[in-house]
C-alpha cells in the first residue's frame, strides 16, 4: 500500500473515533435531561387531587354485581377497634328497586321461633324423662314383688287348679308348681341404666296324657302345634311300603313352661306384658300404664299365676 493510501485510511479511522465520542456525549446529555424532567414532575404531582379524581371516575362508572354501592355489607371488626367513619359513595339513581335489609326483623322472628322450639323440646324431654322414670320405678316394683313371690312358691310348690285344653277332650290338668325364676335387665349406663325388662318363668307338672294318634297331613300340623306351645313329646311314626308316614302316635309329657315378660315401651310410655301359657296354651299381650302398677295390681297378677279368682284382666288392657 502507498503512503497516500495509508494516510487516507488513518484519517478515516480518526474521523470514526471522533464521531463515536461525540454520539456518546449526546446520549448522556439526553439521559440527564430526561432525569431532570421526571424529578420536576414528581415534585409537582398532587396526590390529593389524583385521589379525588379517581373517586369521581369510580362514581360515574359503577358496574353491576358486587360493585353496586347500593349493596352495603357491614364490616366485621373486633369490639376494641376504633370506629372509623367512611365517606359515603355517591349513588346514582337506578331504575330497579333498592334492596332493603330491615335490621333485626327477620333475625328477631327466627330468634323467637327458636326460643319457642327450645321450650317445646325442653318440655318434651322433661315429660319423657318423667314417664321413663315412672316405667323404671314400675318395673322395679314388679321385679321385687315377683322375686319374693317366686321364692315362696319354690318352697310351697302349691297345686295349680287350672286346666289347659289341648285337643278335643284332652286336657293338661292336675298341675303343681315345680320351679320358678325372676330376673331383670337394665339399659346401658349411657342410656340411663333404667330397668327395661323383667322376666318371670316357671314350670308346672301334671299327670301324663294318653297316647294321641294322628293320620296323614294332621301329623305335621299337630307336631307344629306342640312345638309352638313348647310341650315336650315323643313321636312314633308308622310308614307304608313307599316310606310315607301314614300314622303317628304322640306321647306328650304333662310339663308346661310358663313365661311372663314385663317389657318397657319407652316410646309410648307403657309397660307391655307378654305371656305364654299363662292362662291357656298360647300367647297373650297386655298394655299397662306404669301408674297402675301398685301392690293391689301385683297381688291380682299373683292370684292369676296360681289359678285363683282375680280381677287382673279387668284392670289392664289386652291387645
Amino acid at each position: 500500500m502507498s503512503n497516500t493510501g495509508k494516510s487516507e485510511t488513518a484519517s478515516a479511522i480518526s474521523d470514526a473515533i471522533r464521531a463515536k465520542r461525540e454520539r456518546k456525549t449526546g446520549i448522556a446529555d439526553d439521559i440527564a435531561s430526561l432525569e431532570a424532567s421526571l424529578l420536576a414532575d414528581i415534585e409537582a404531582f398532587d396526590l390529593d387531587a389524583a385521589e379525588r379524581q379517581a373517586r369521581r371516575e369510580q362514581s360515574t362508572s359503577v358496574g353491576a354485581g358486587m360493585s353496586d354501592p347500593s349493596l352495603v355489607f357491614p364490616e366485621i371488626v373486633p369490639d376494641s377497634a376504633p370506629h372509623q367513619p367512611k365517606e359515603k359513595p355517591v349513588v346514582t339513581p337506578a331504575s330497579e328497586p333498592e334492596l332493603k335489609i330491615e335490621g333485626g326483623s327477620l333475625l328477631g322472628q327466627l330468634r323467637q321461633q327458636a326460643e319457642i322450639r327450645q321450650r317445646e323440646l325442653h318440655s318434651a324431654v322433661a315429660e319423657r324423662t318423667l314417664v321413663n322414670e315412672l316405667i323404671d320405678q314400675a318395673l322395679k316394683r314388679v321385679f321385687f314383688y315377683l322375686h319374693d313371690f317366686v321364692q315362696q312358691l319354690n318352697i310351697v310348690k302349691p297345686a295349680i287348679p287350672r286346666d289347659y285344653p289341648l285337643l278335643e277332650h284332652y286336657l293338661l290338668n292336675q298341675l303343681s308348681w315345680q320351679e320358678g325364676f325372676a330376673d331383670y335387665r337394665t339399659q346401658s349406663q349411657s342410656a340411663g341404666a333404667l330397668v327395661e325388662l323383667v322376666t318371670f318363668t316357671y314350670r308346672l307338672n301334671g299327670i301324663g296324657l294318653p297316647v294321641i294318634e294322628r293320620h296323614g297331613p294332621a301329623i305335621e300340623r299337630f307336631r307344629t302345634m306342640l312345638f309352638d306351645y313348647g310341650l315336650p313329646f315323643d313321636c312314633k311314626e308308622f310308614k307304608n311300603q313307599r316310606s310315607y308316614v301314614e300314622r303317628a302316635e304322640f306321647l306328650i309329657r304333662s310339663e308346661i313352661s310358663v313365661s311372663a315378660r314385663w317389657r318397657a315401651d319407652f316410646a309410648n310410655g307403657l309397660l307391655i306384658l307378654e305371656t305364654r301359657n299363662l292362662e291357656r296354651l298360647g300367647s297373650a299381650v297386655y298394655s299397662i300404664r306404669p301408674q297402675l302398677v301398685d301392690m293391689p295390681l301385683l297381688e291380682e297378677f299373683g292370684r292369676l299365676v296360681i289359678g285363683q279368682a282375680n280381677r287382673f284382666r279387668e284392670q289392664v288392657s289386652r291387645h
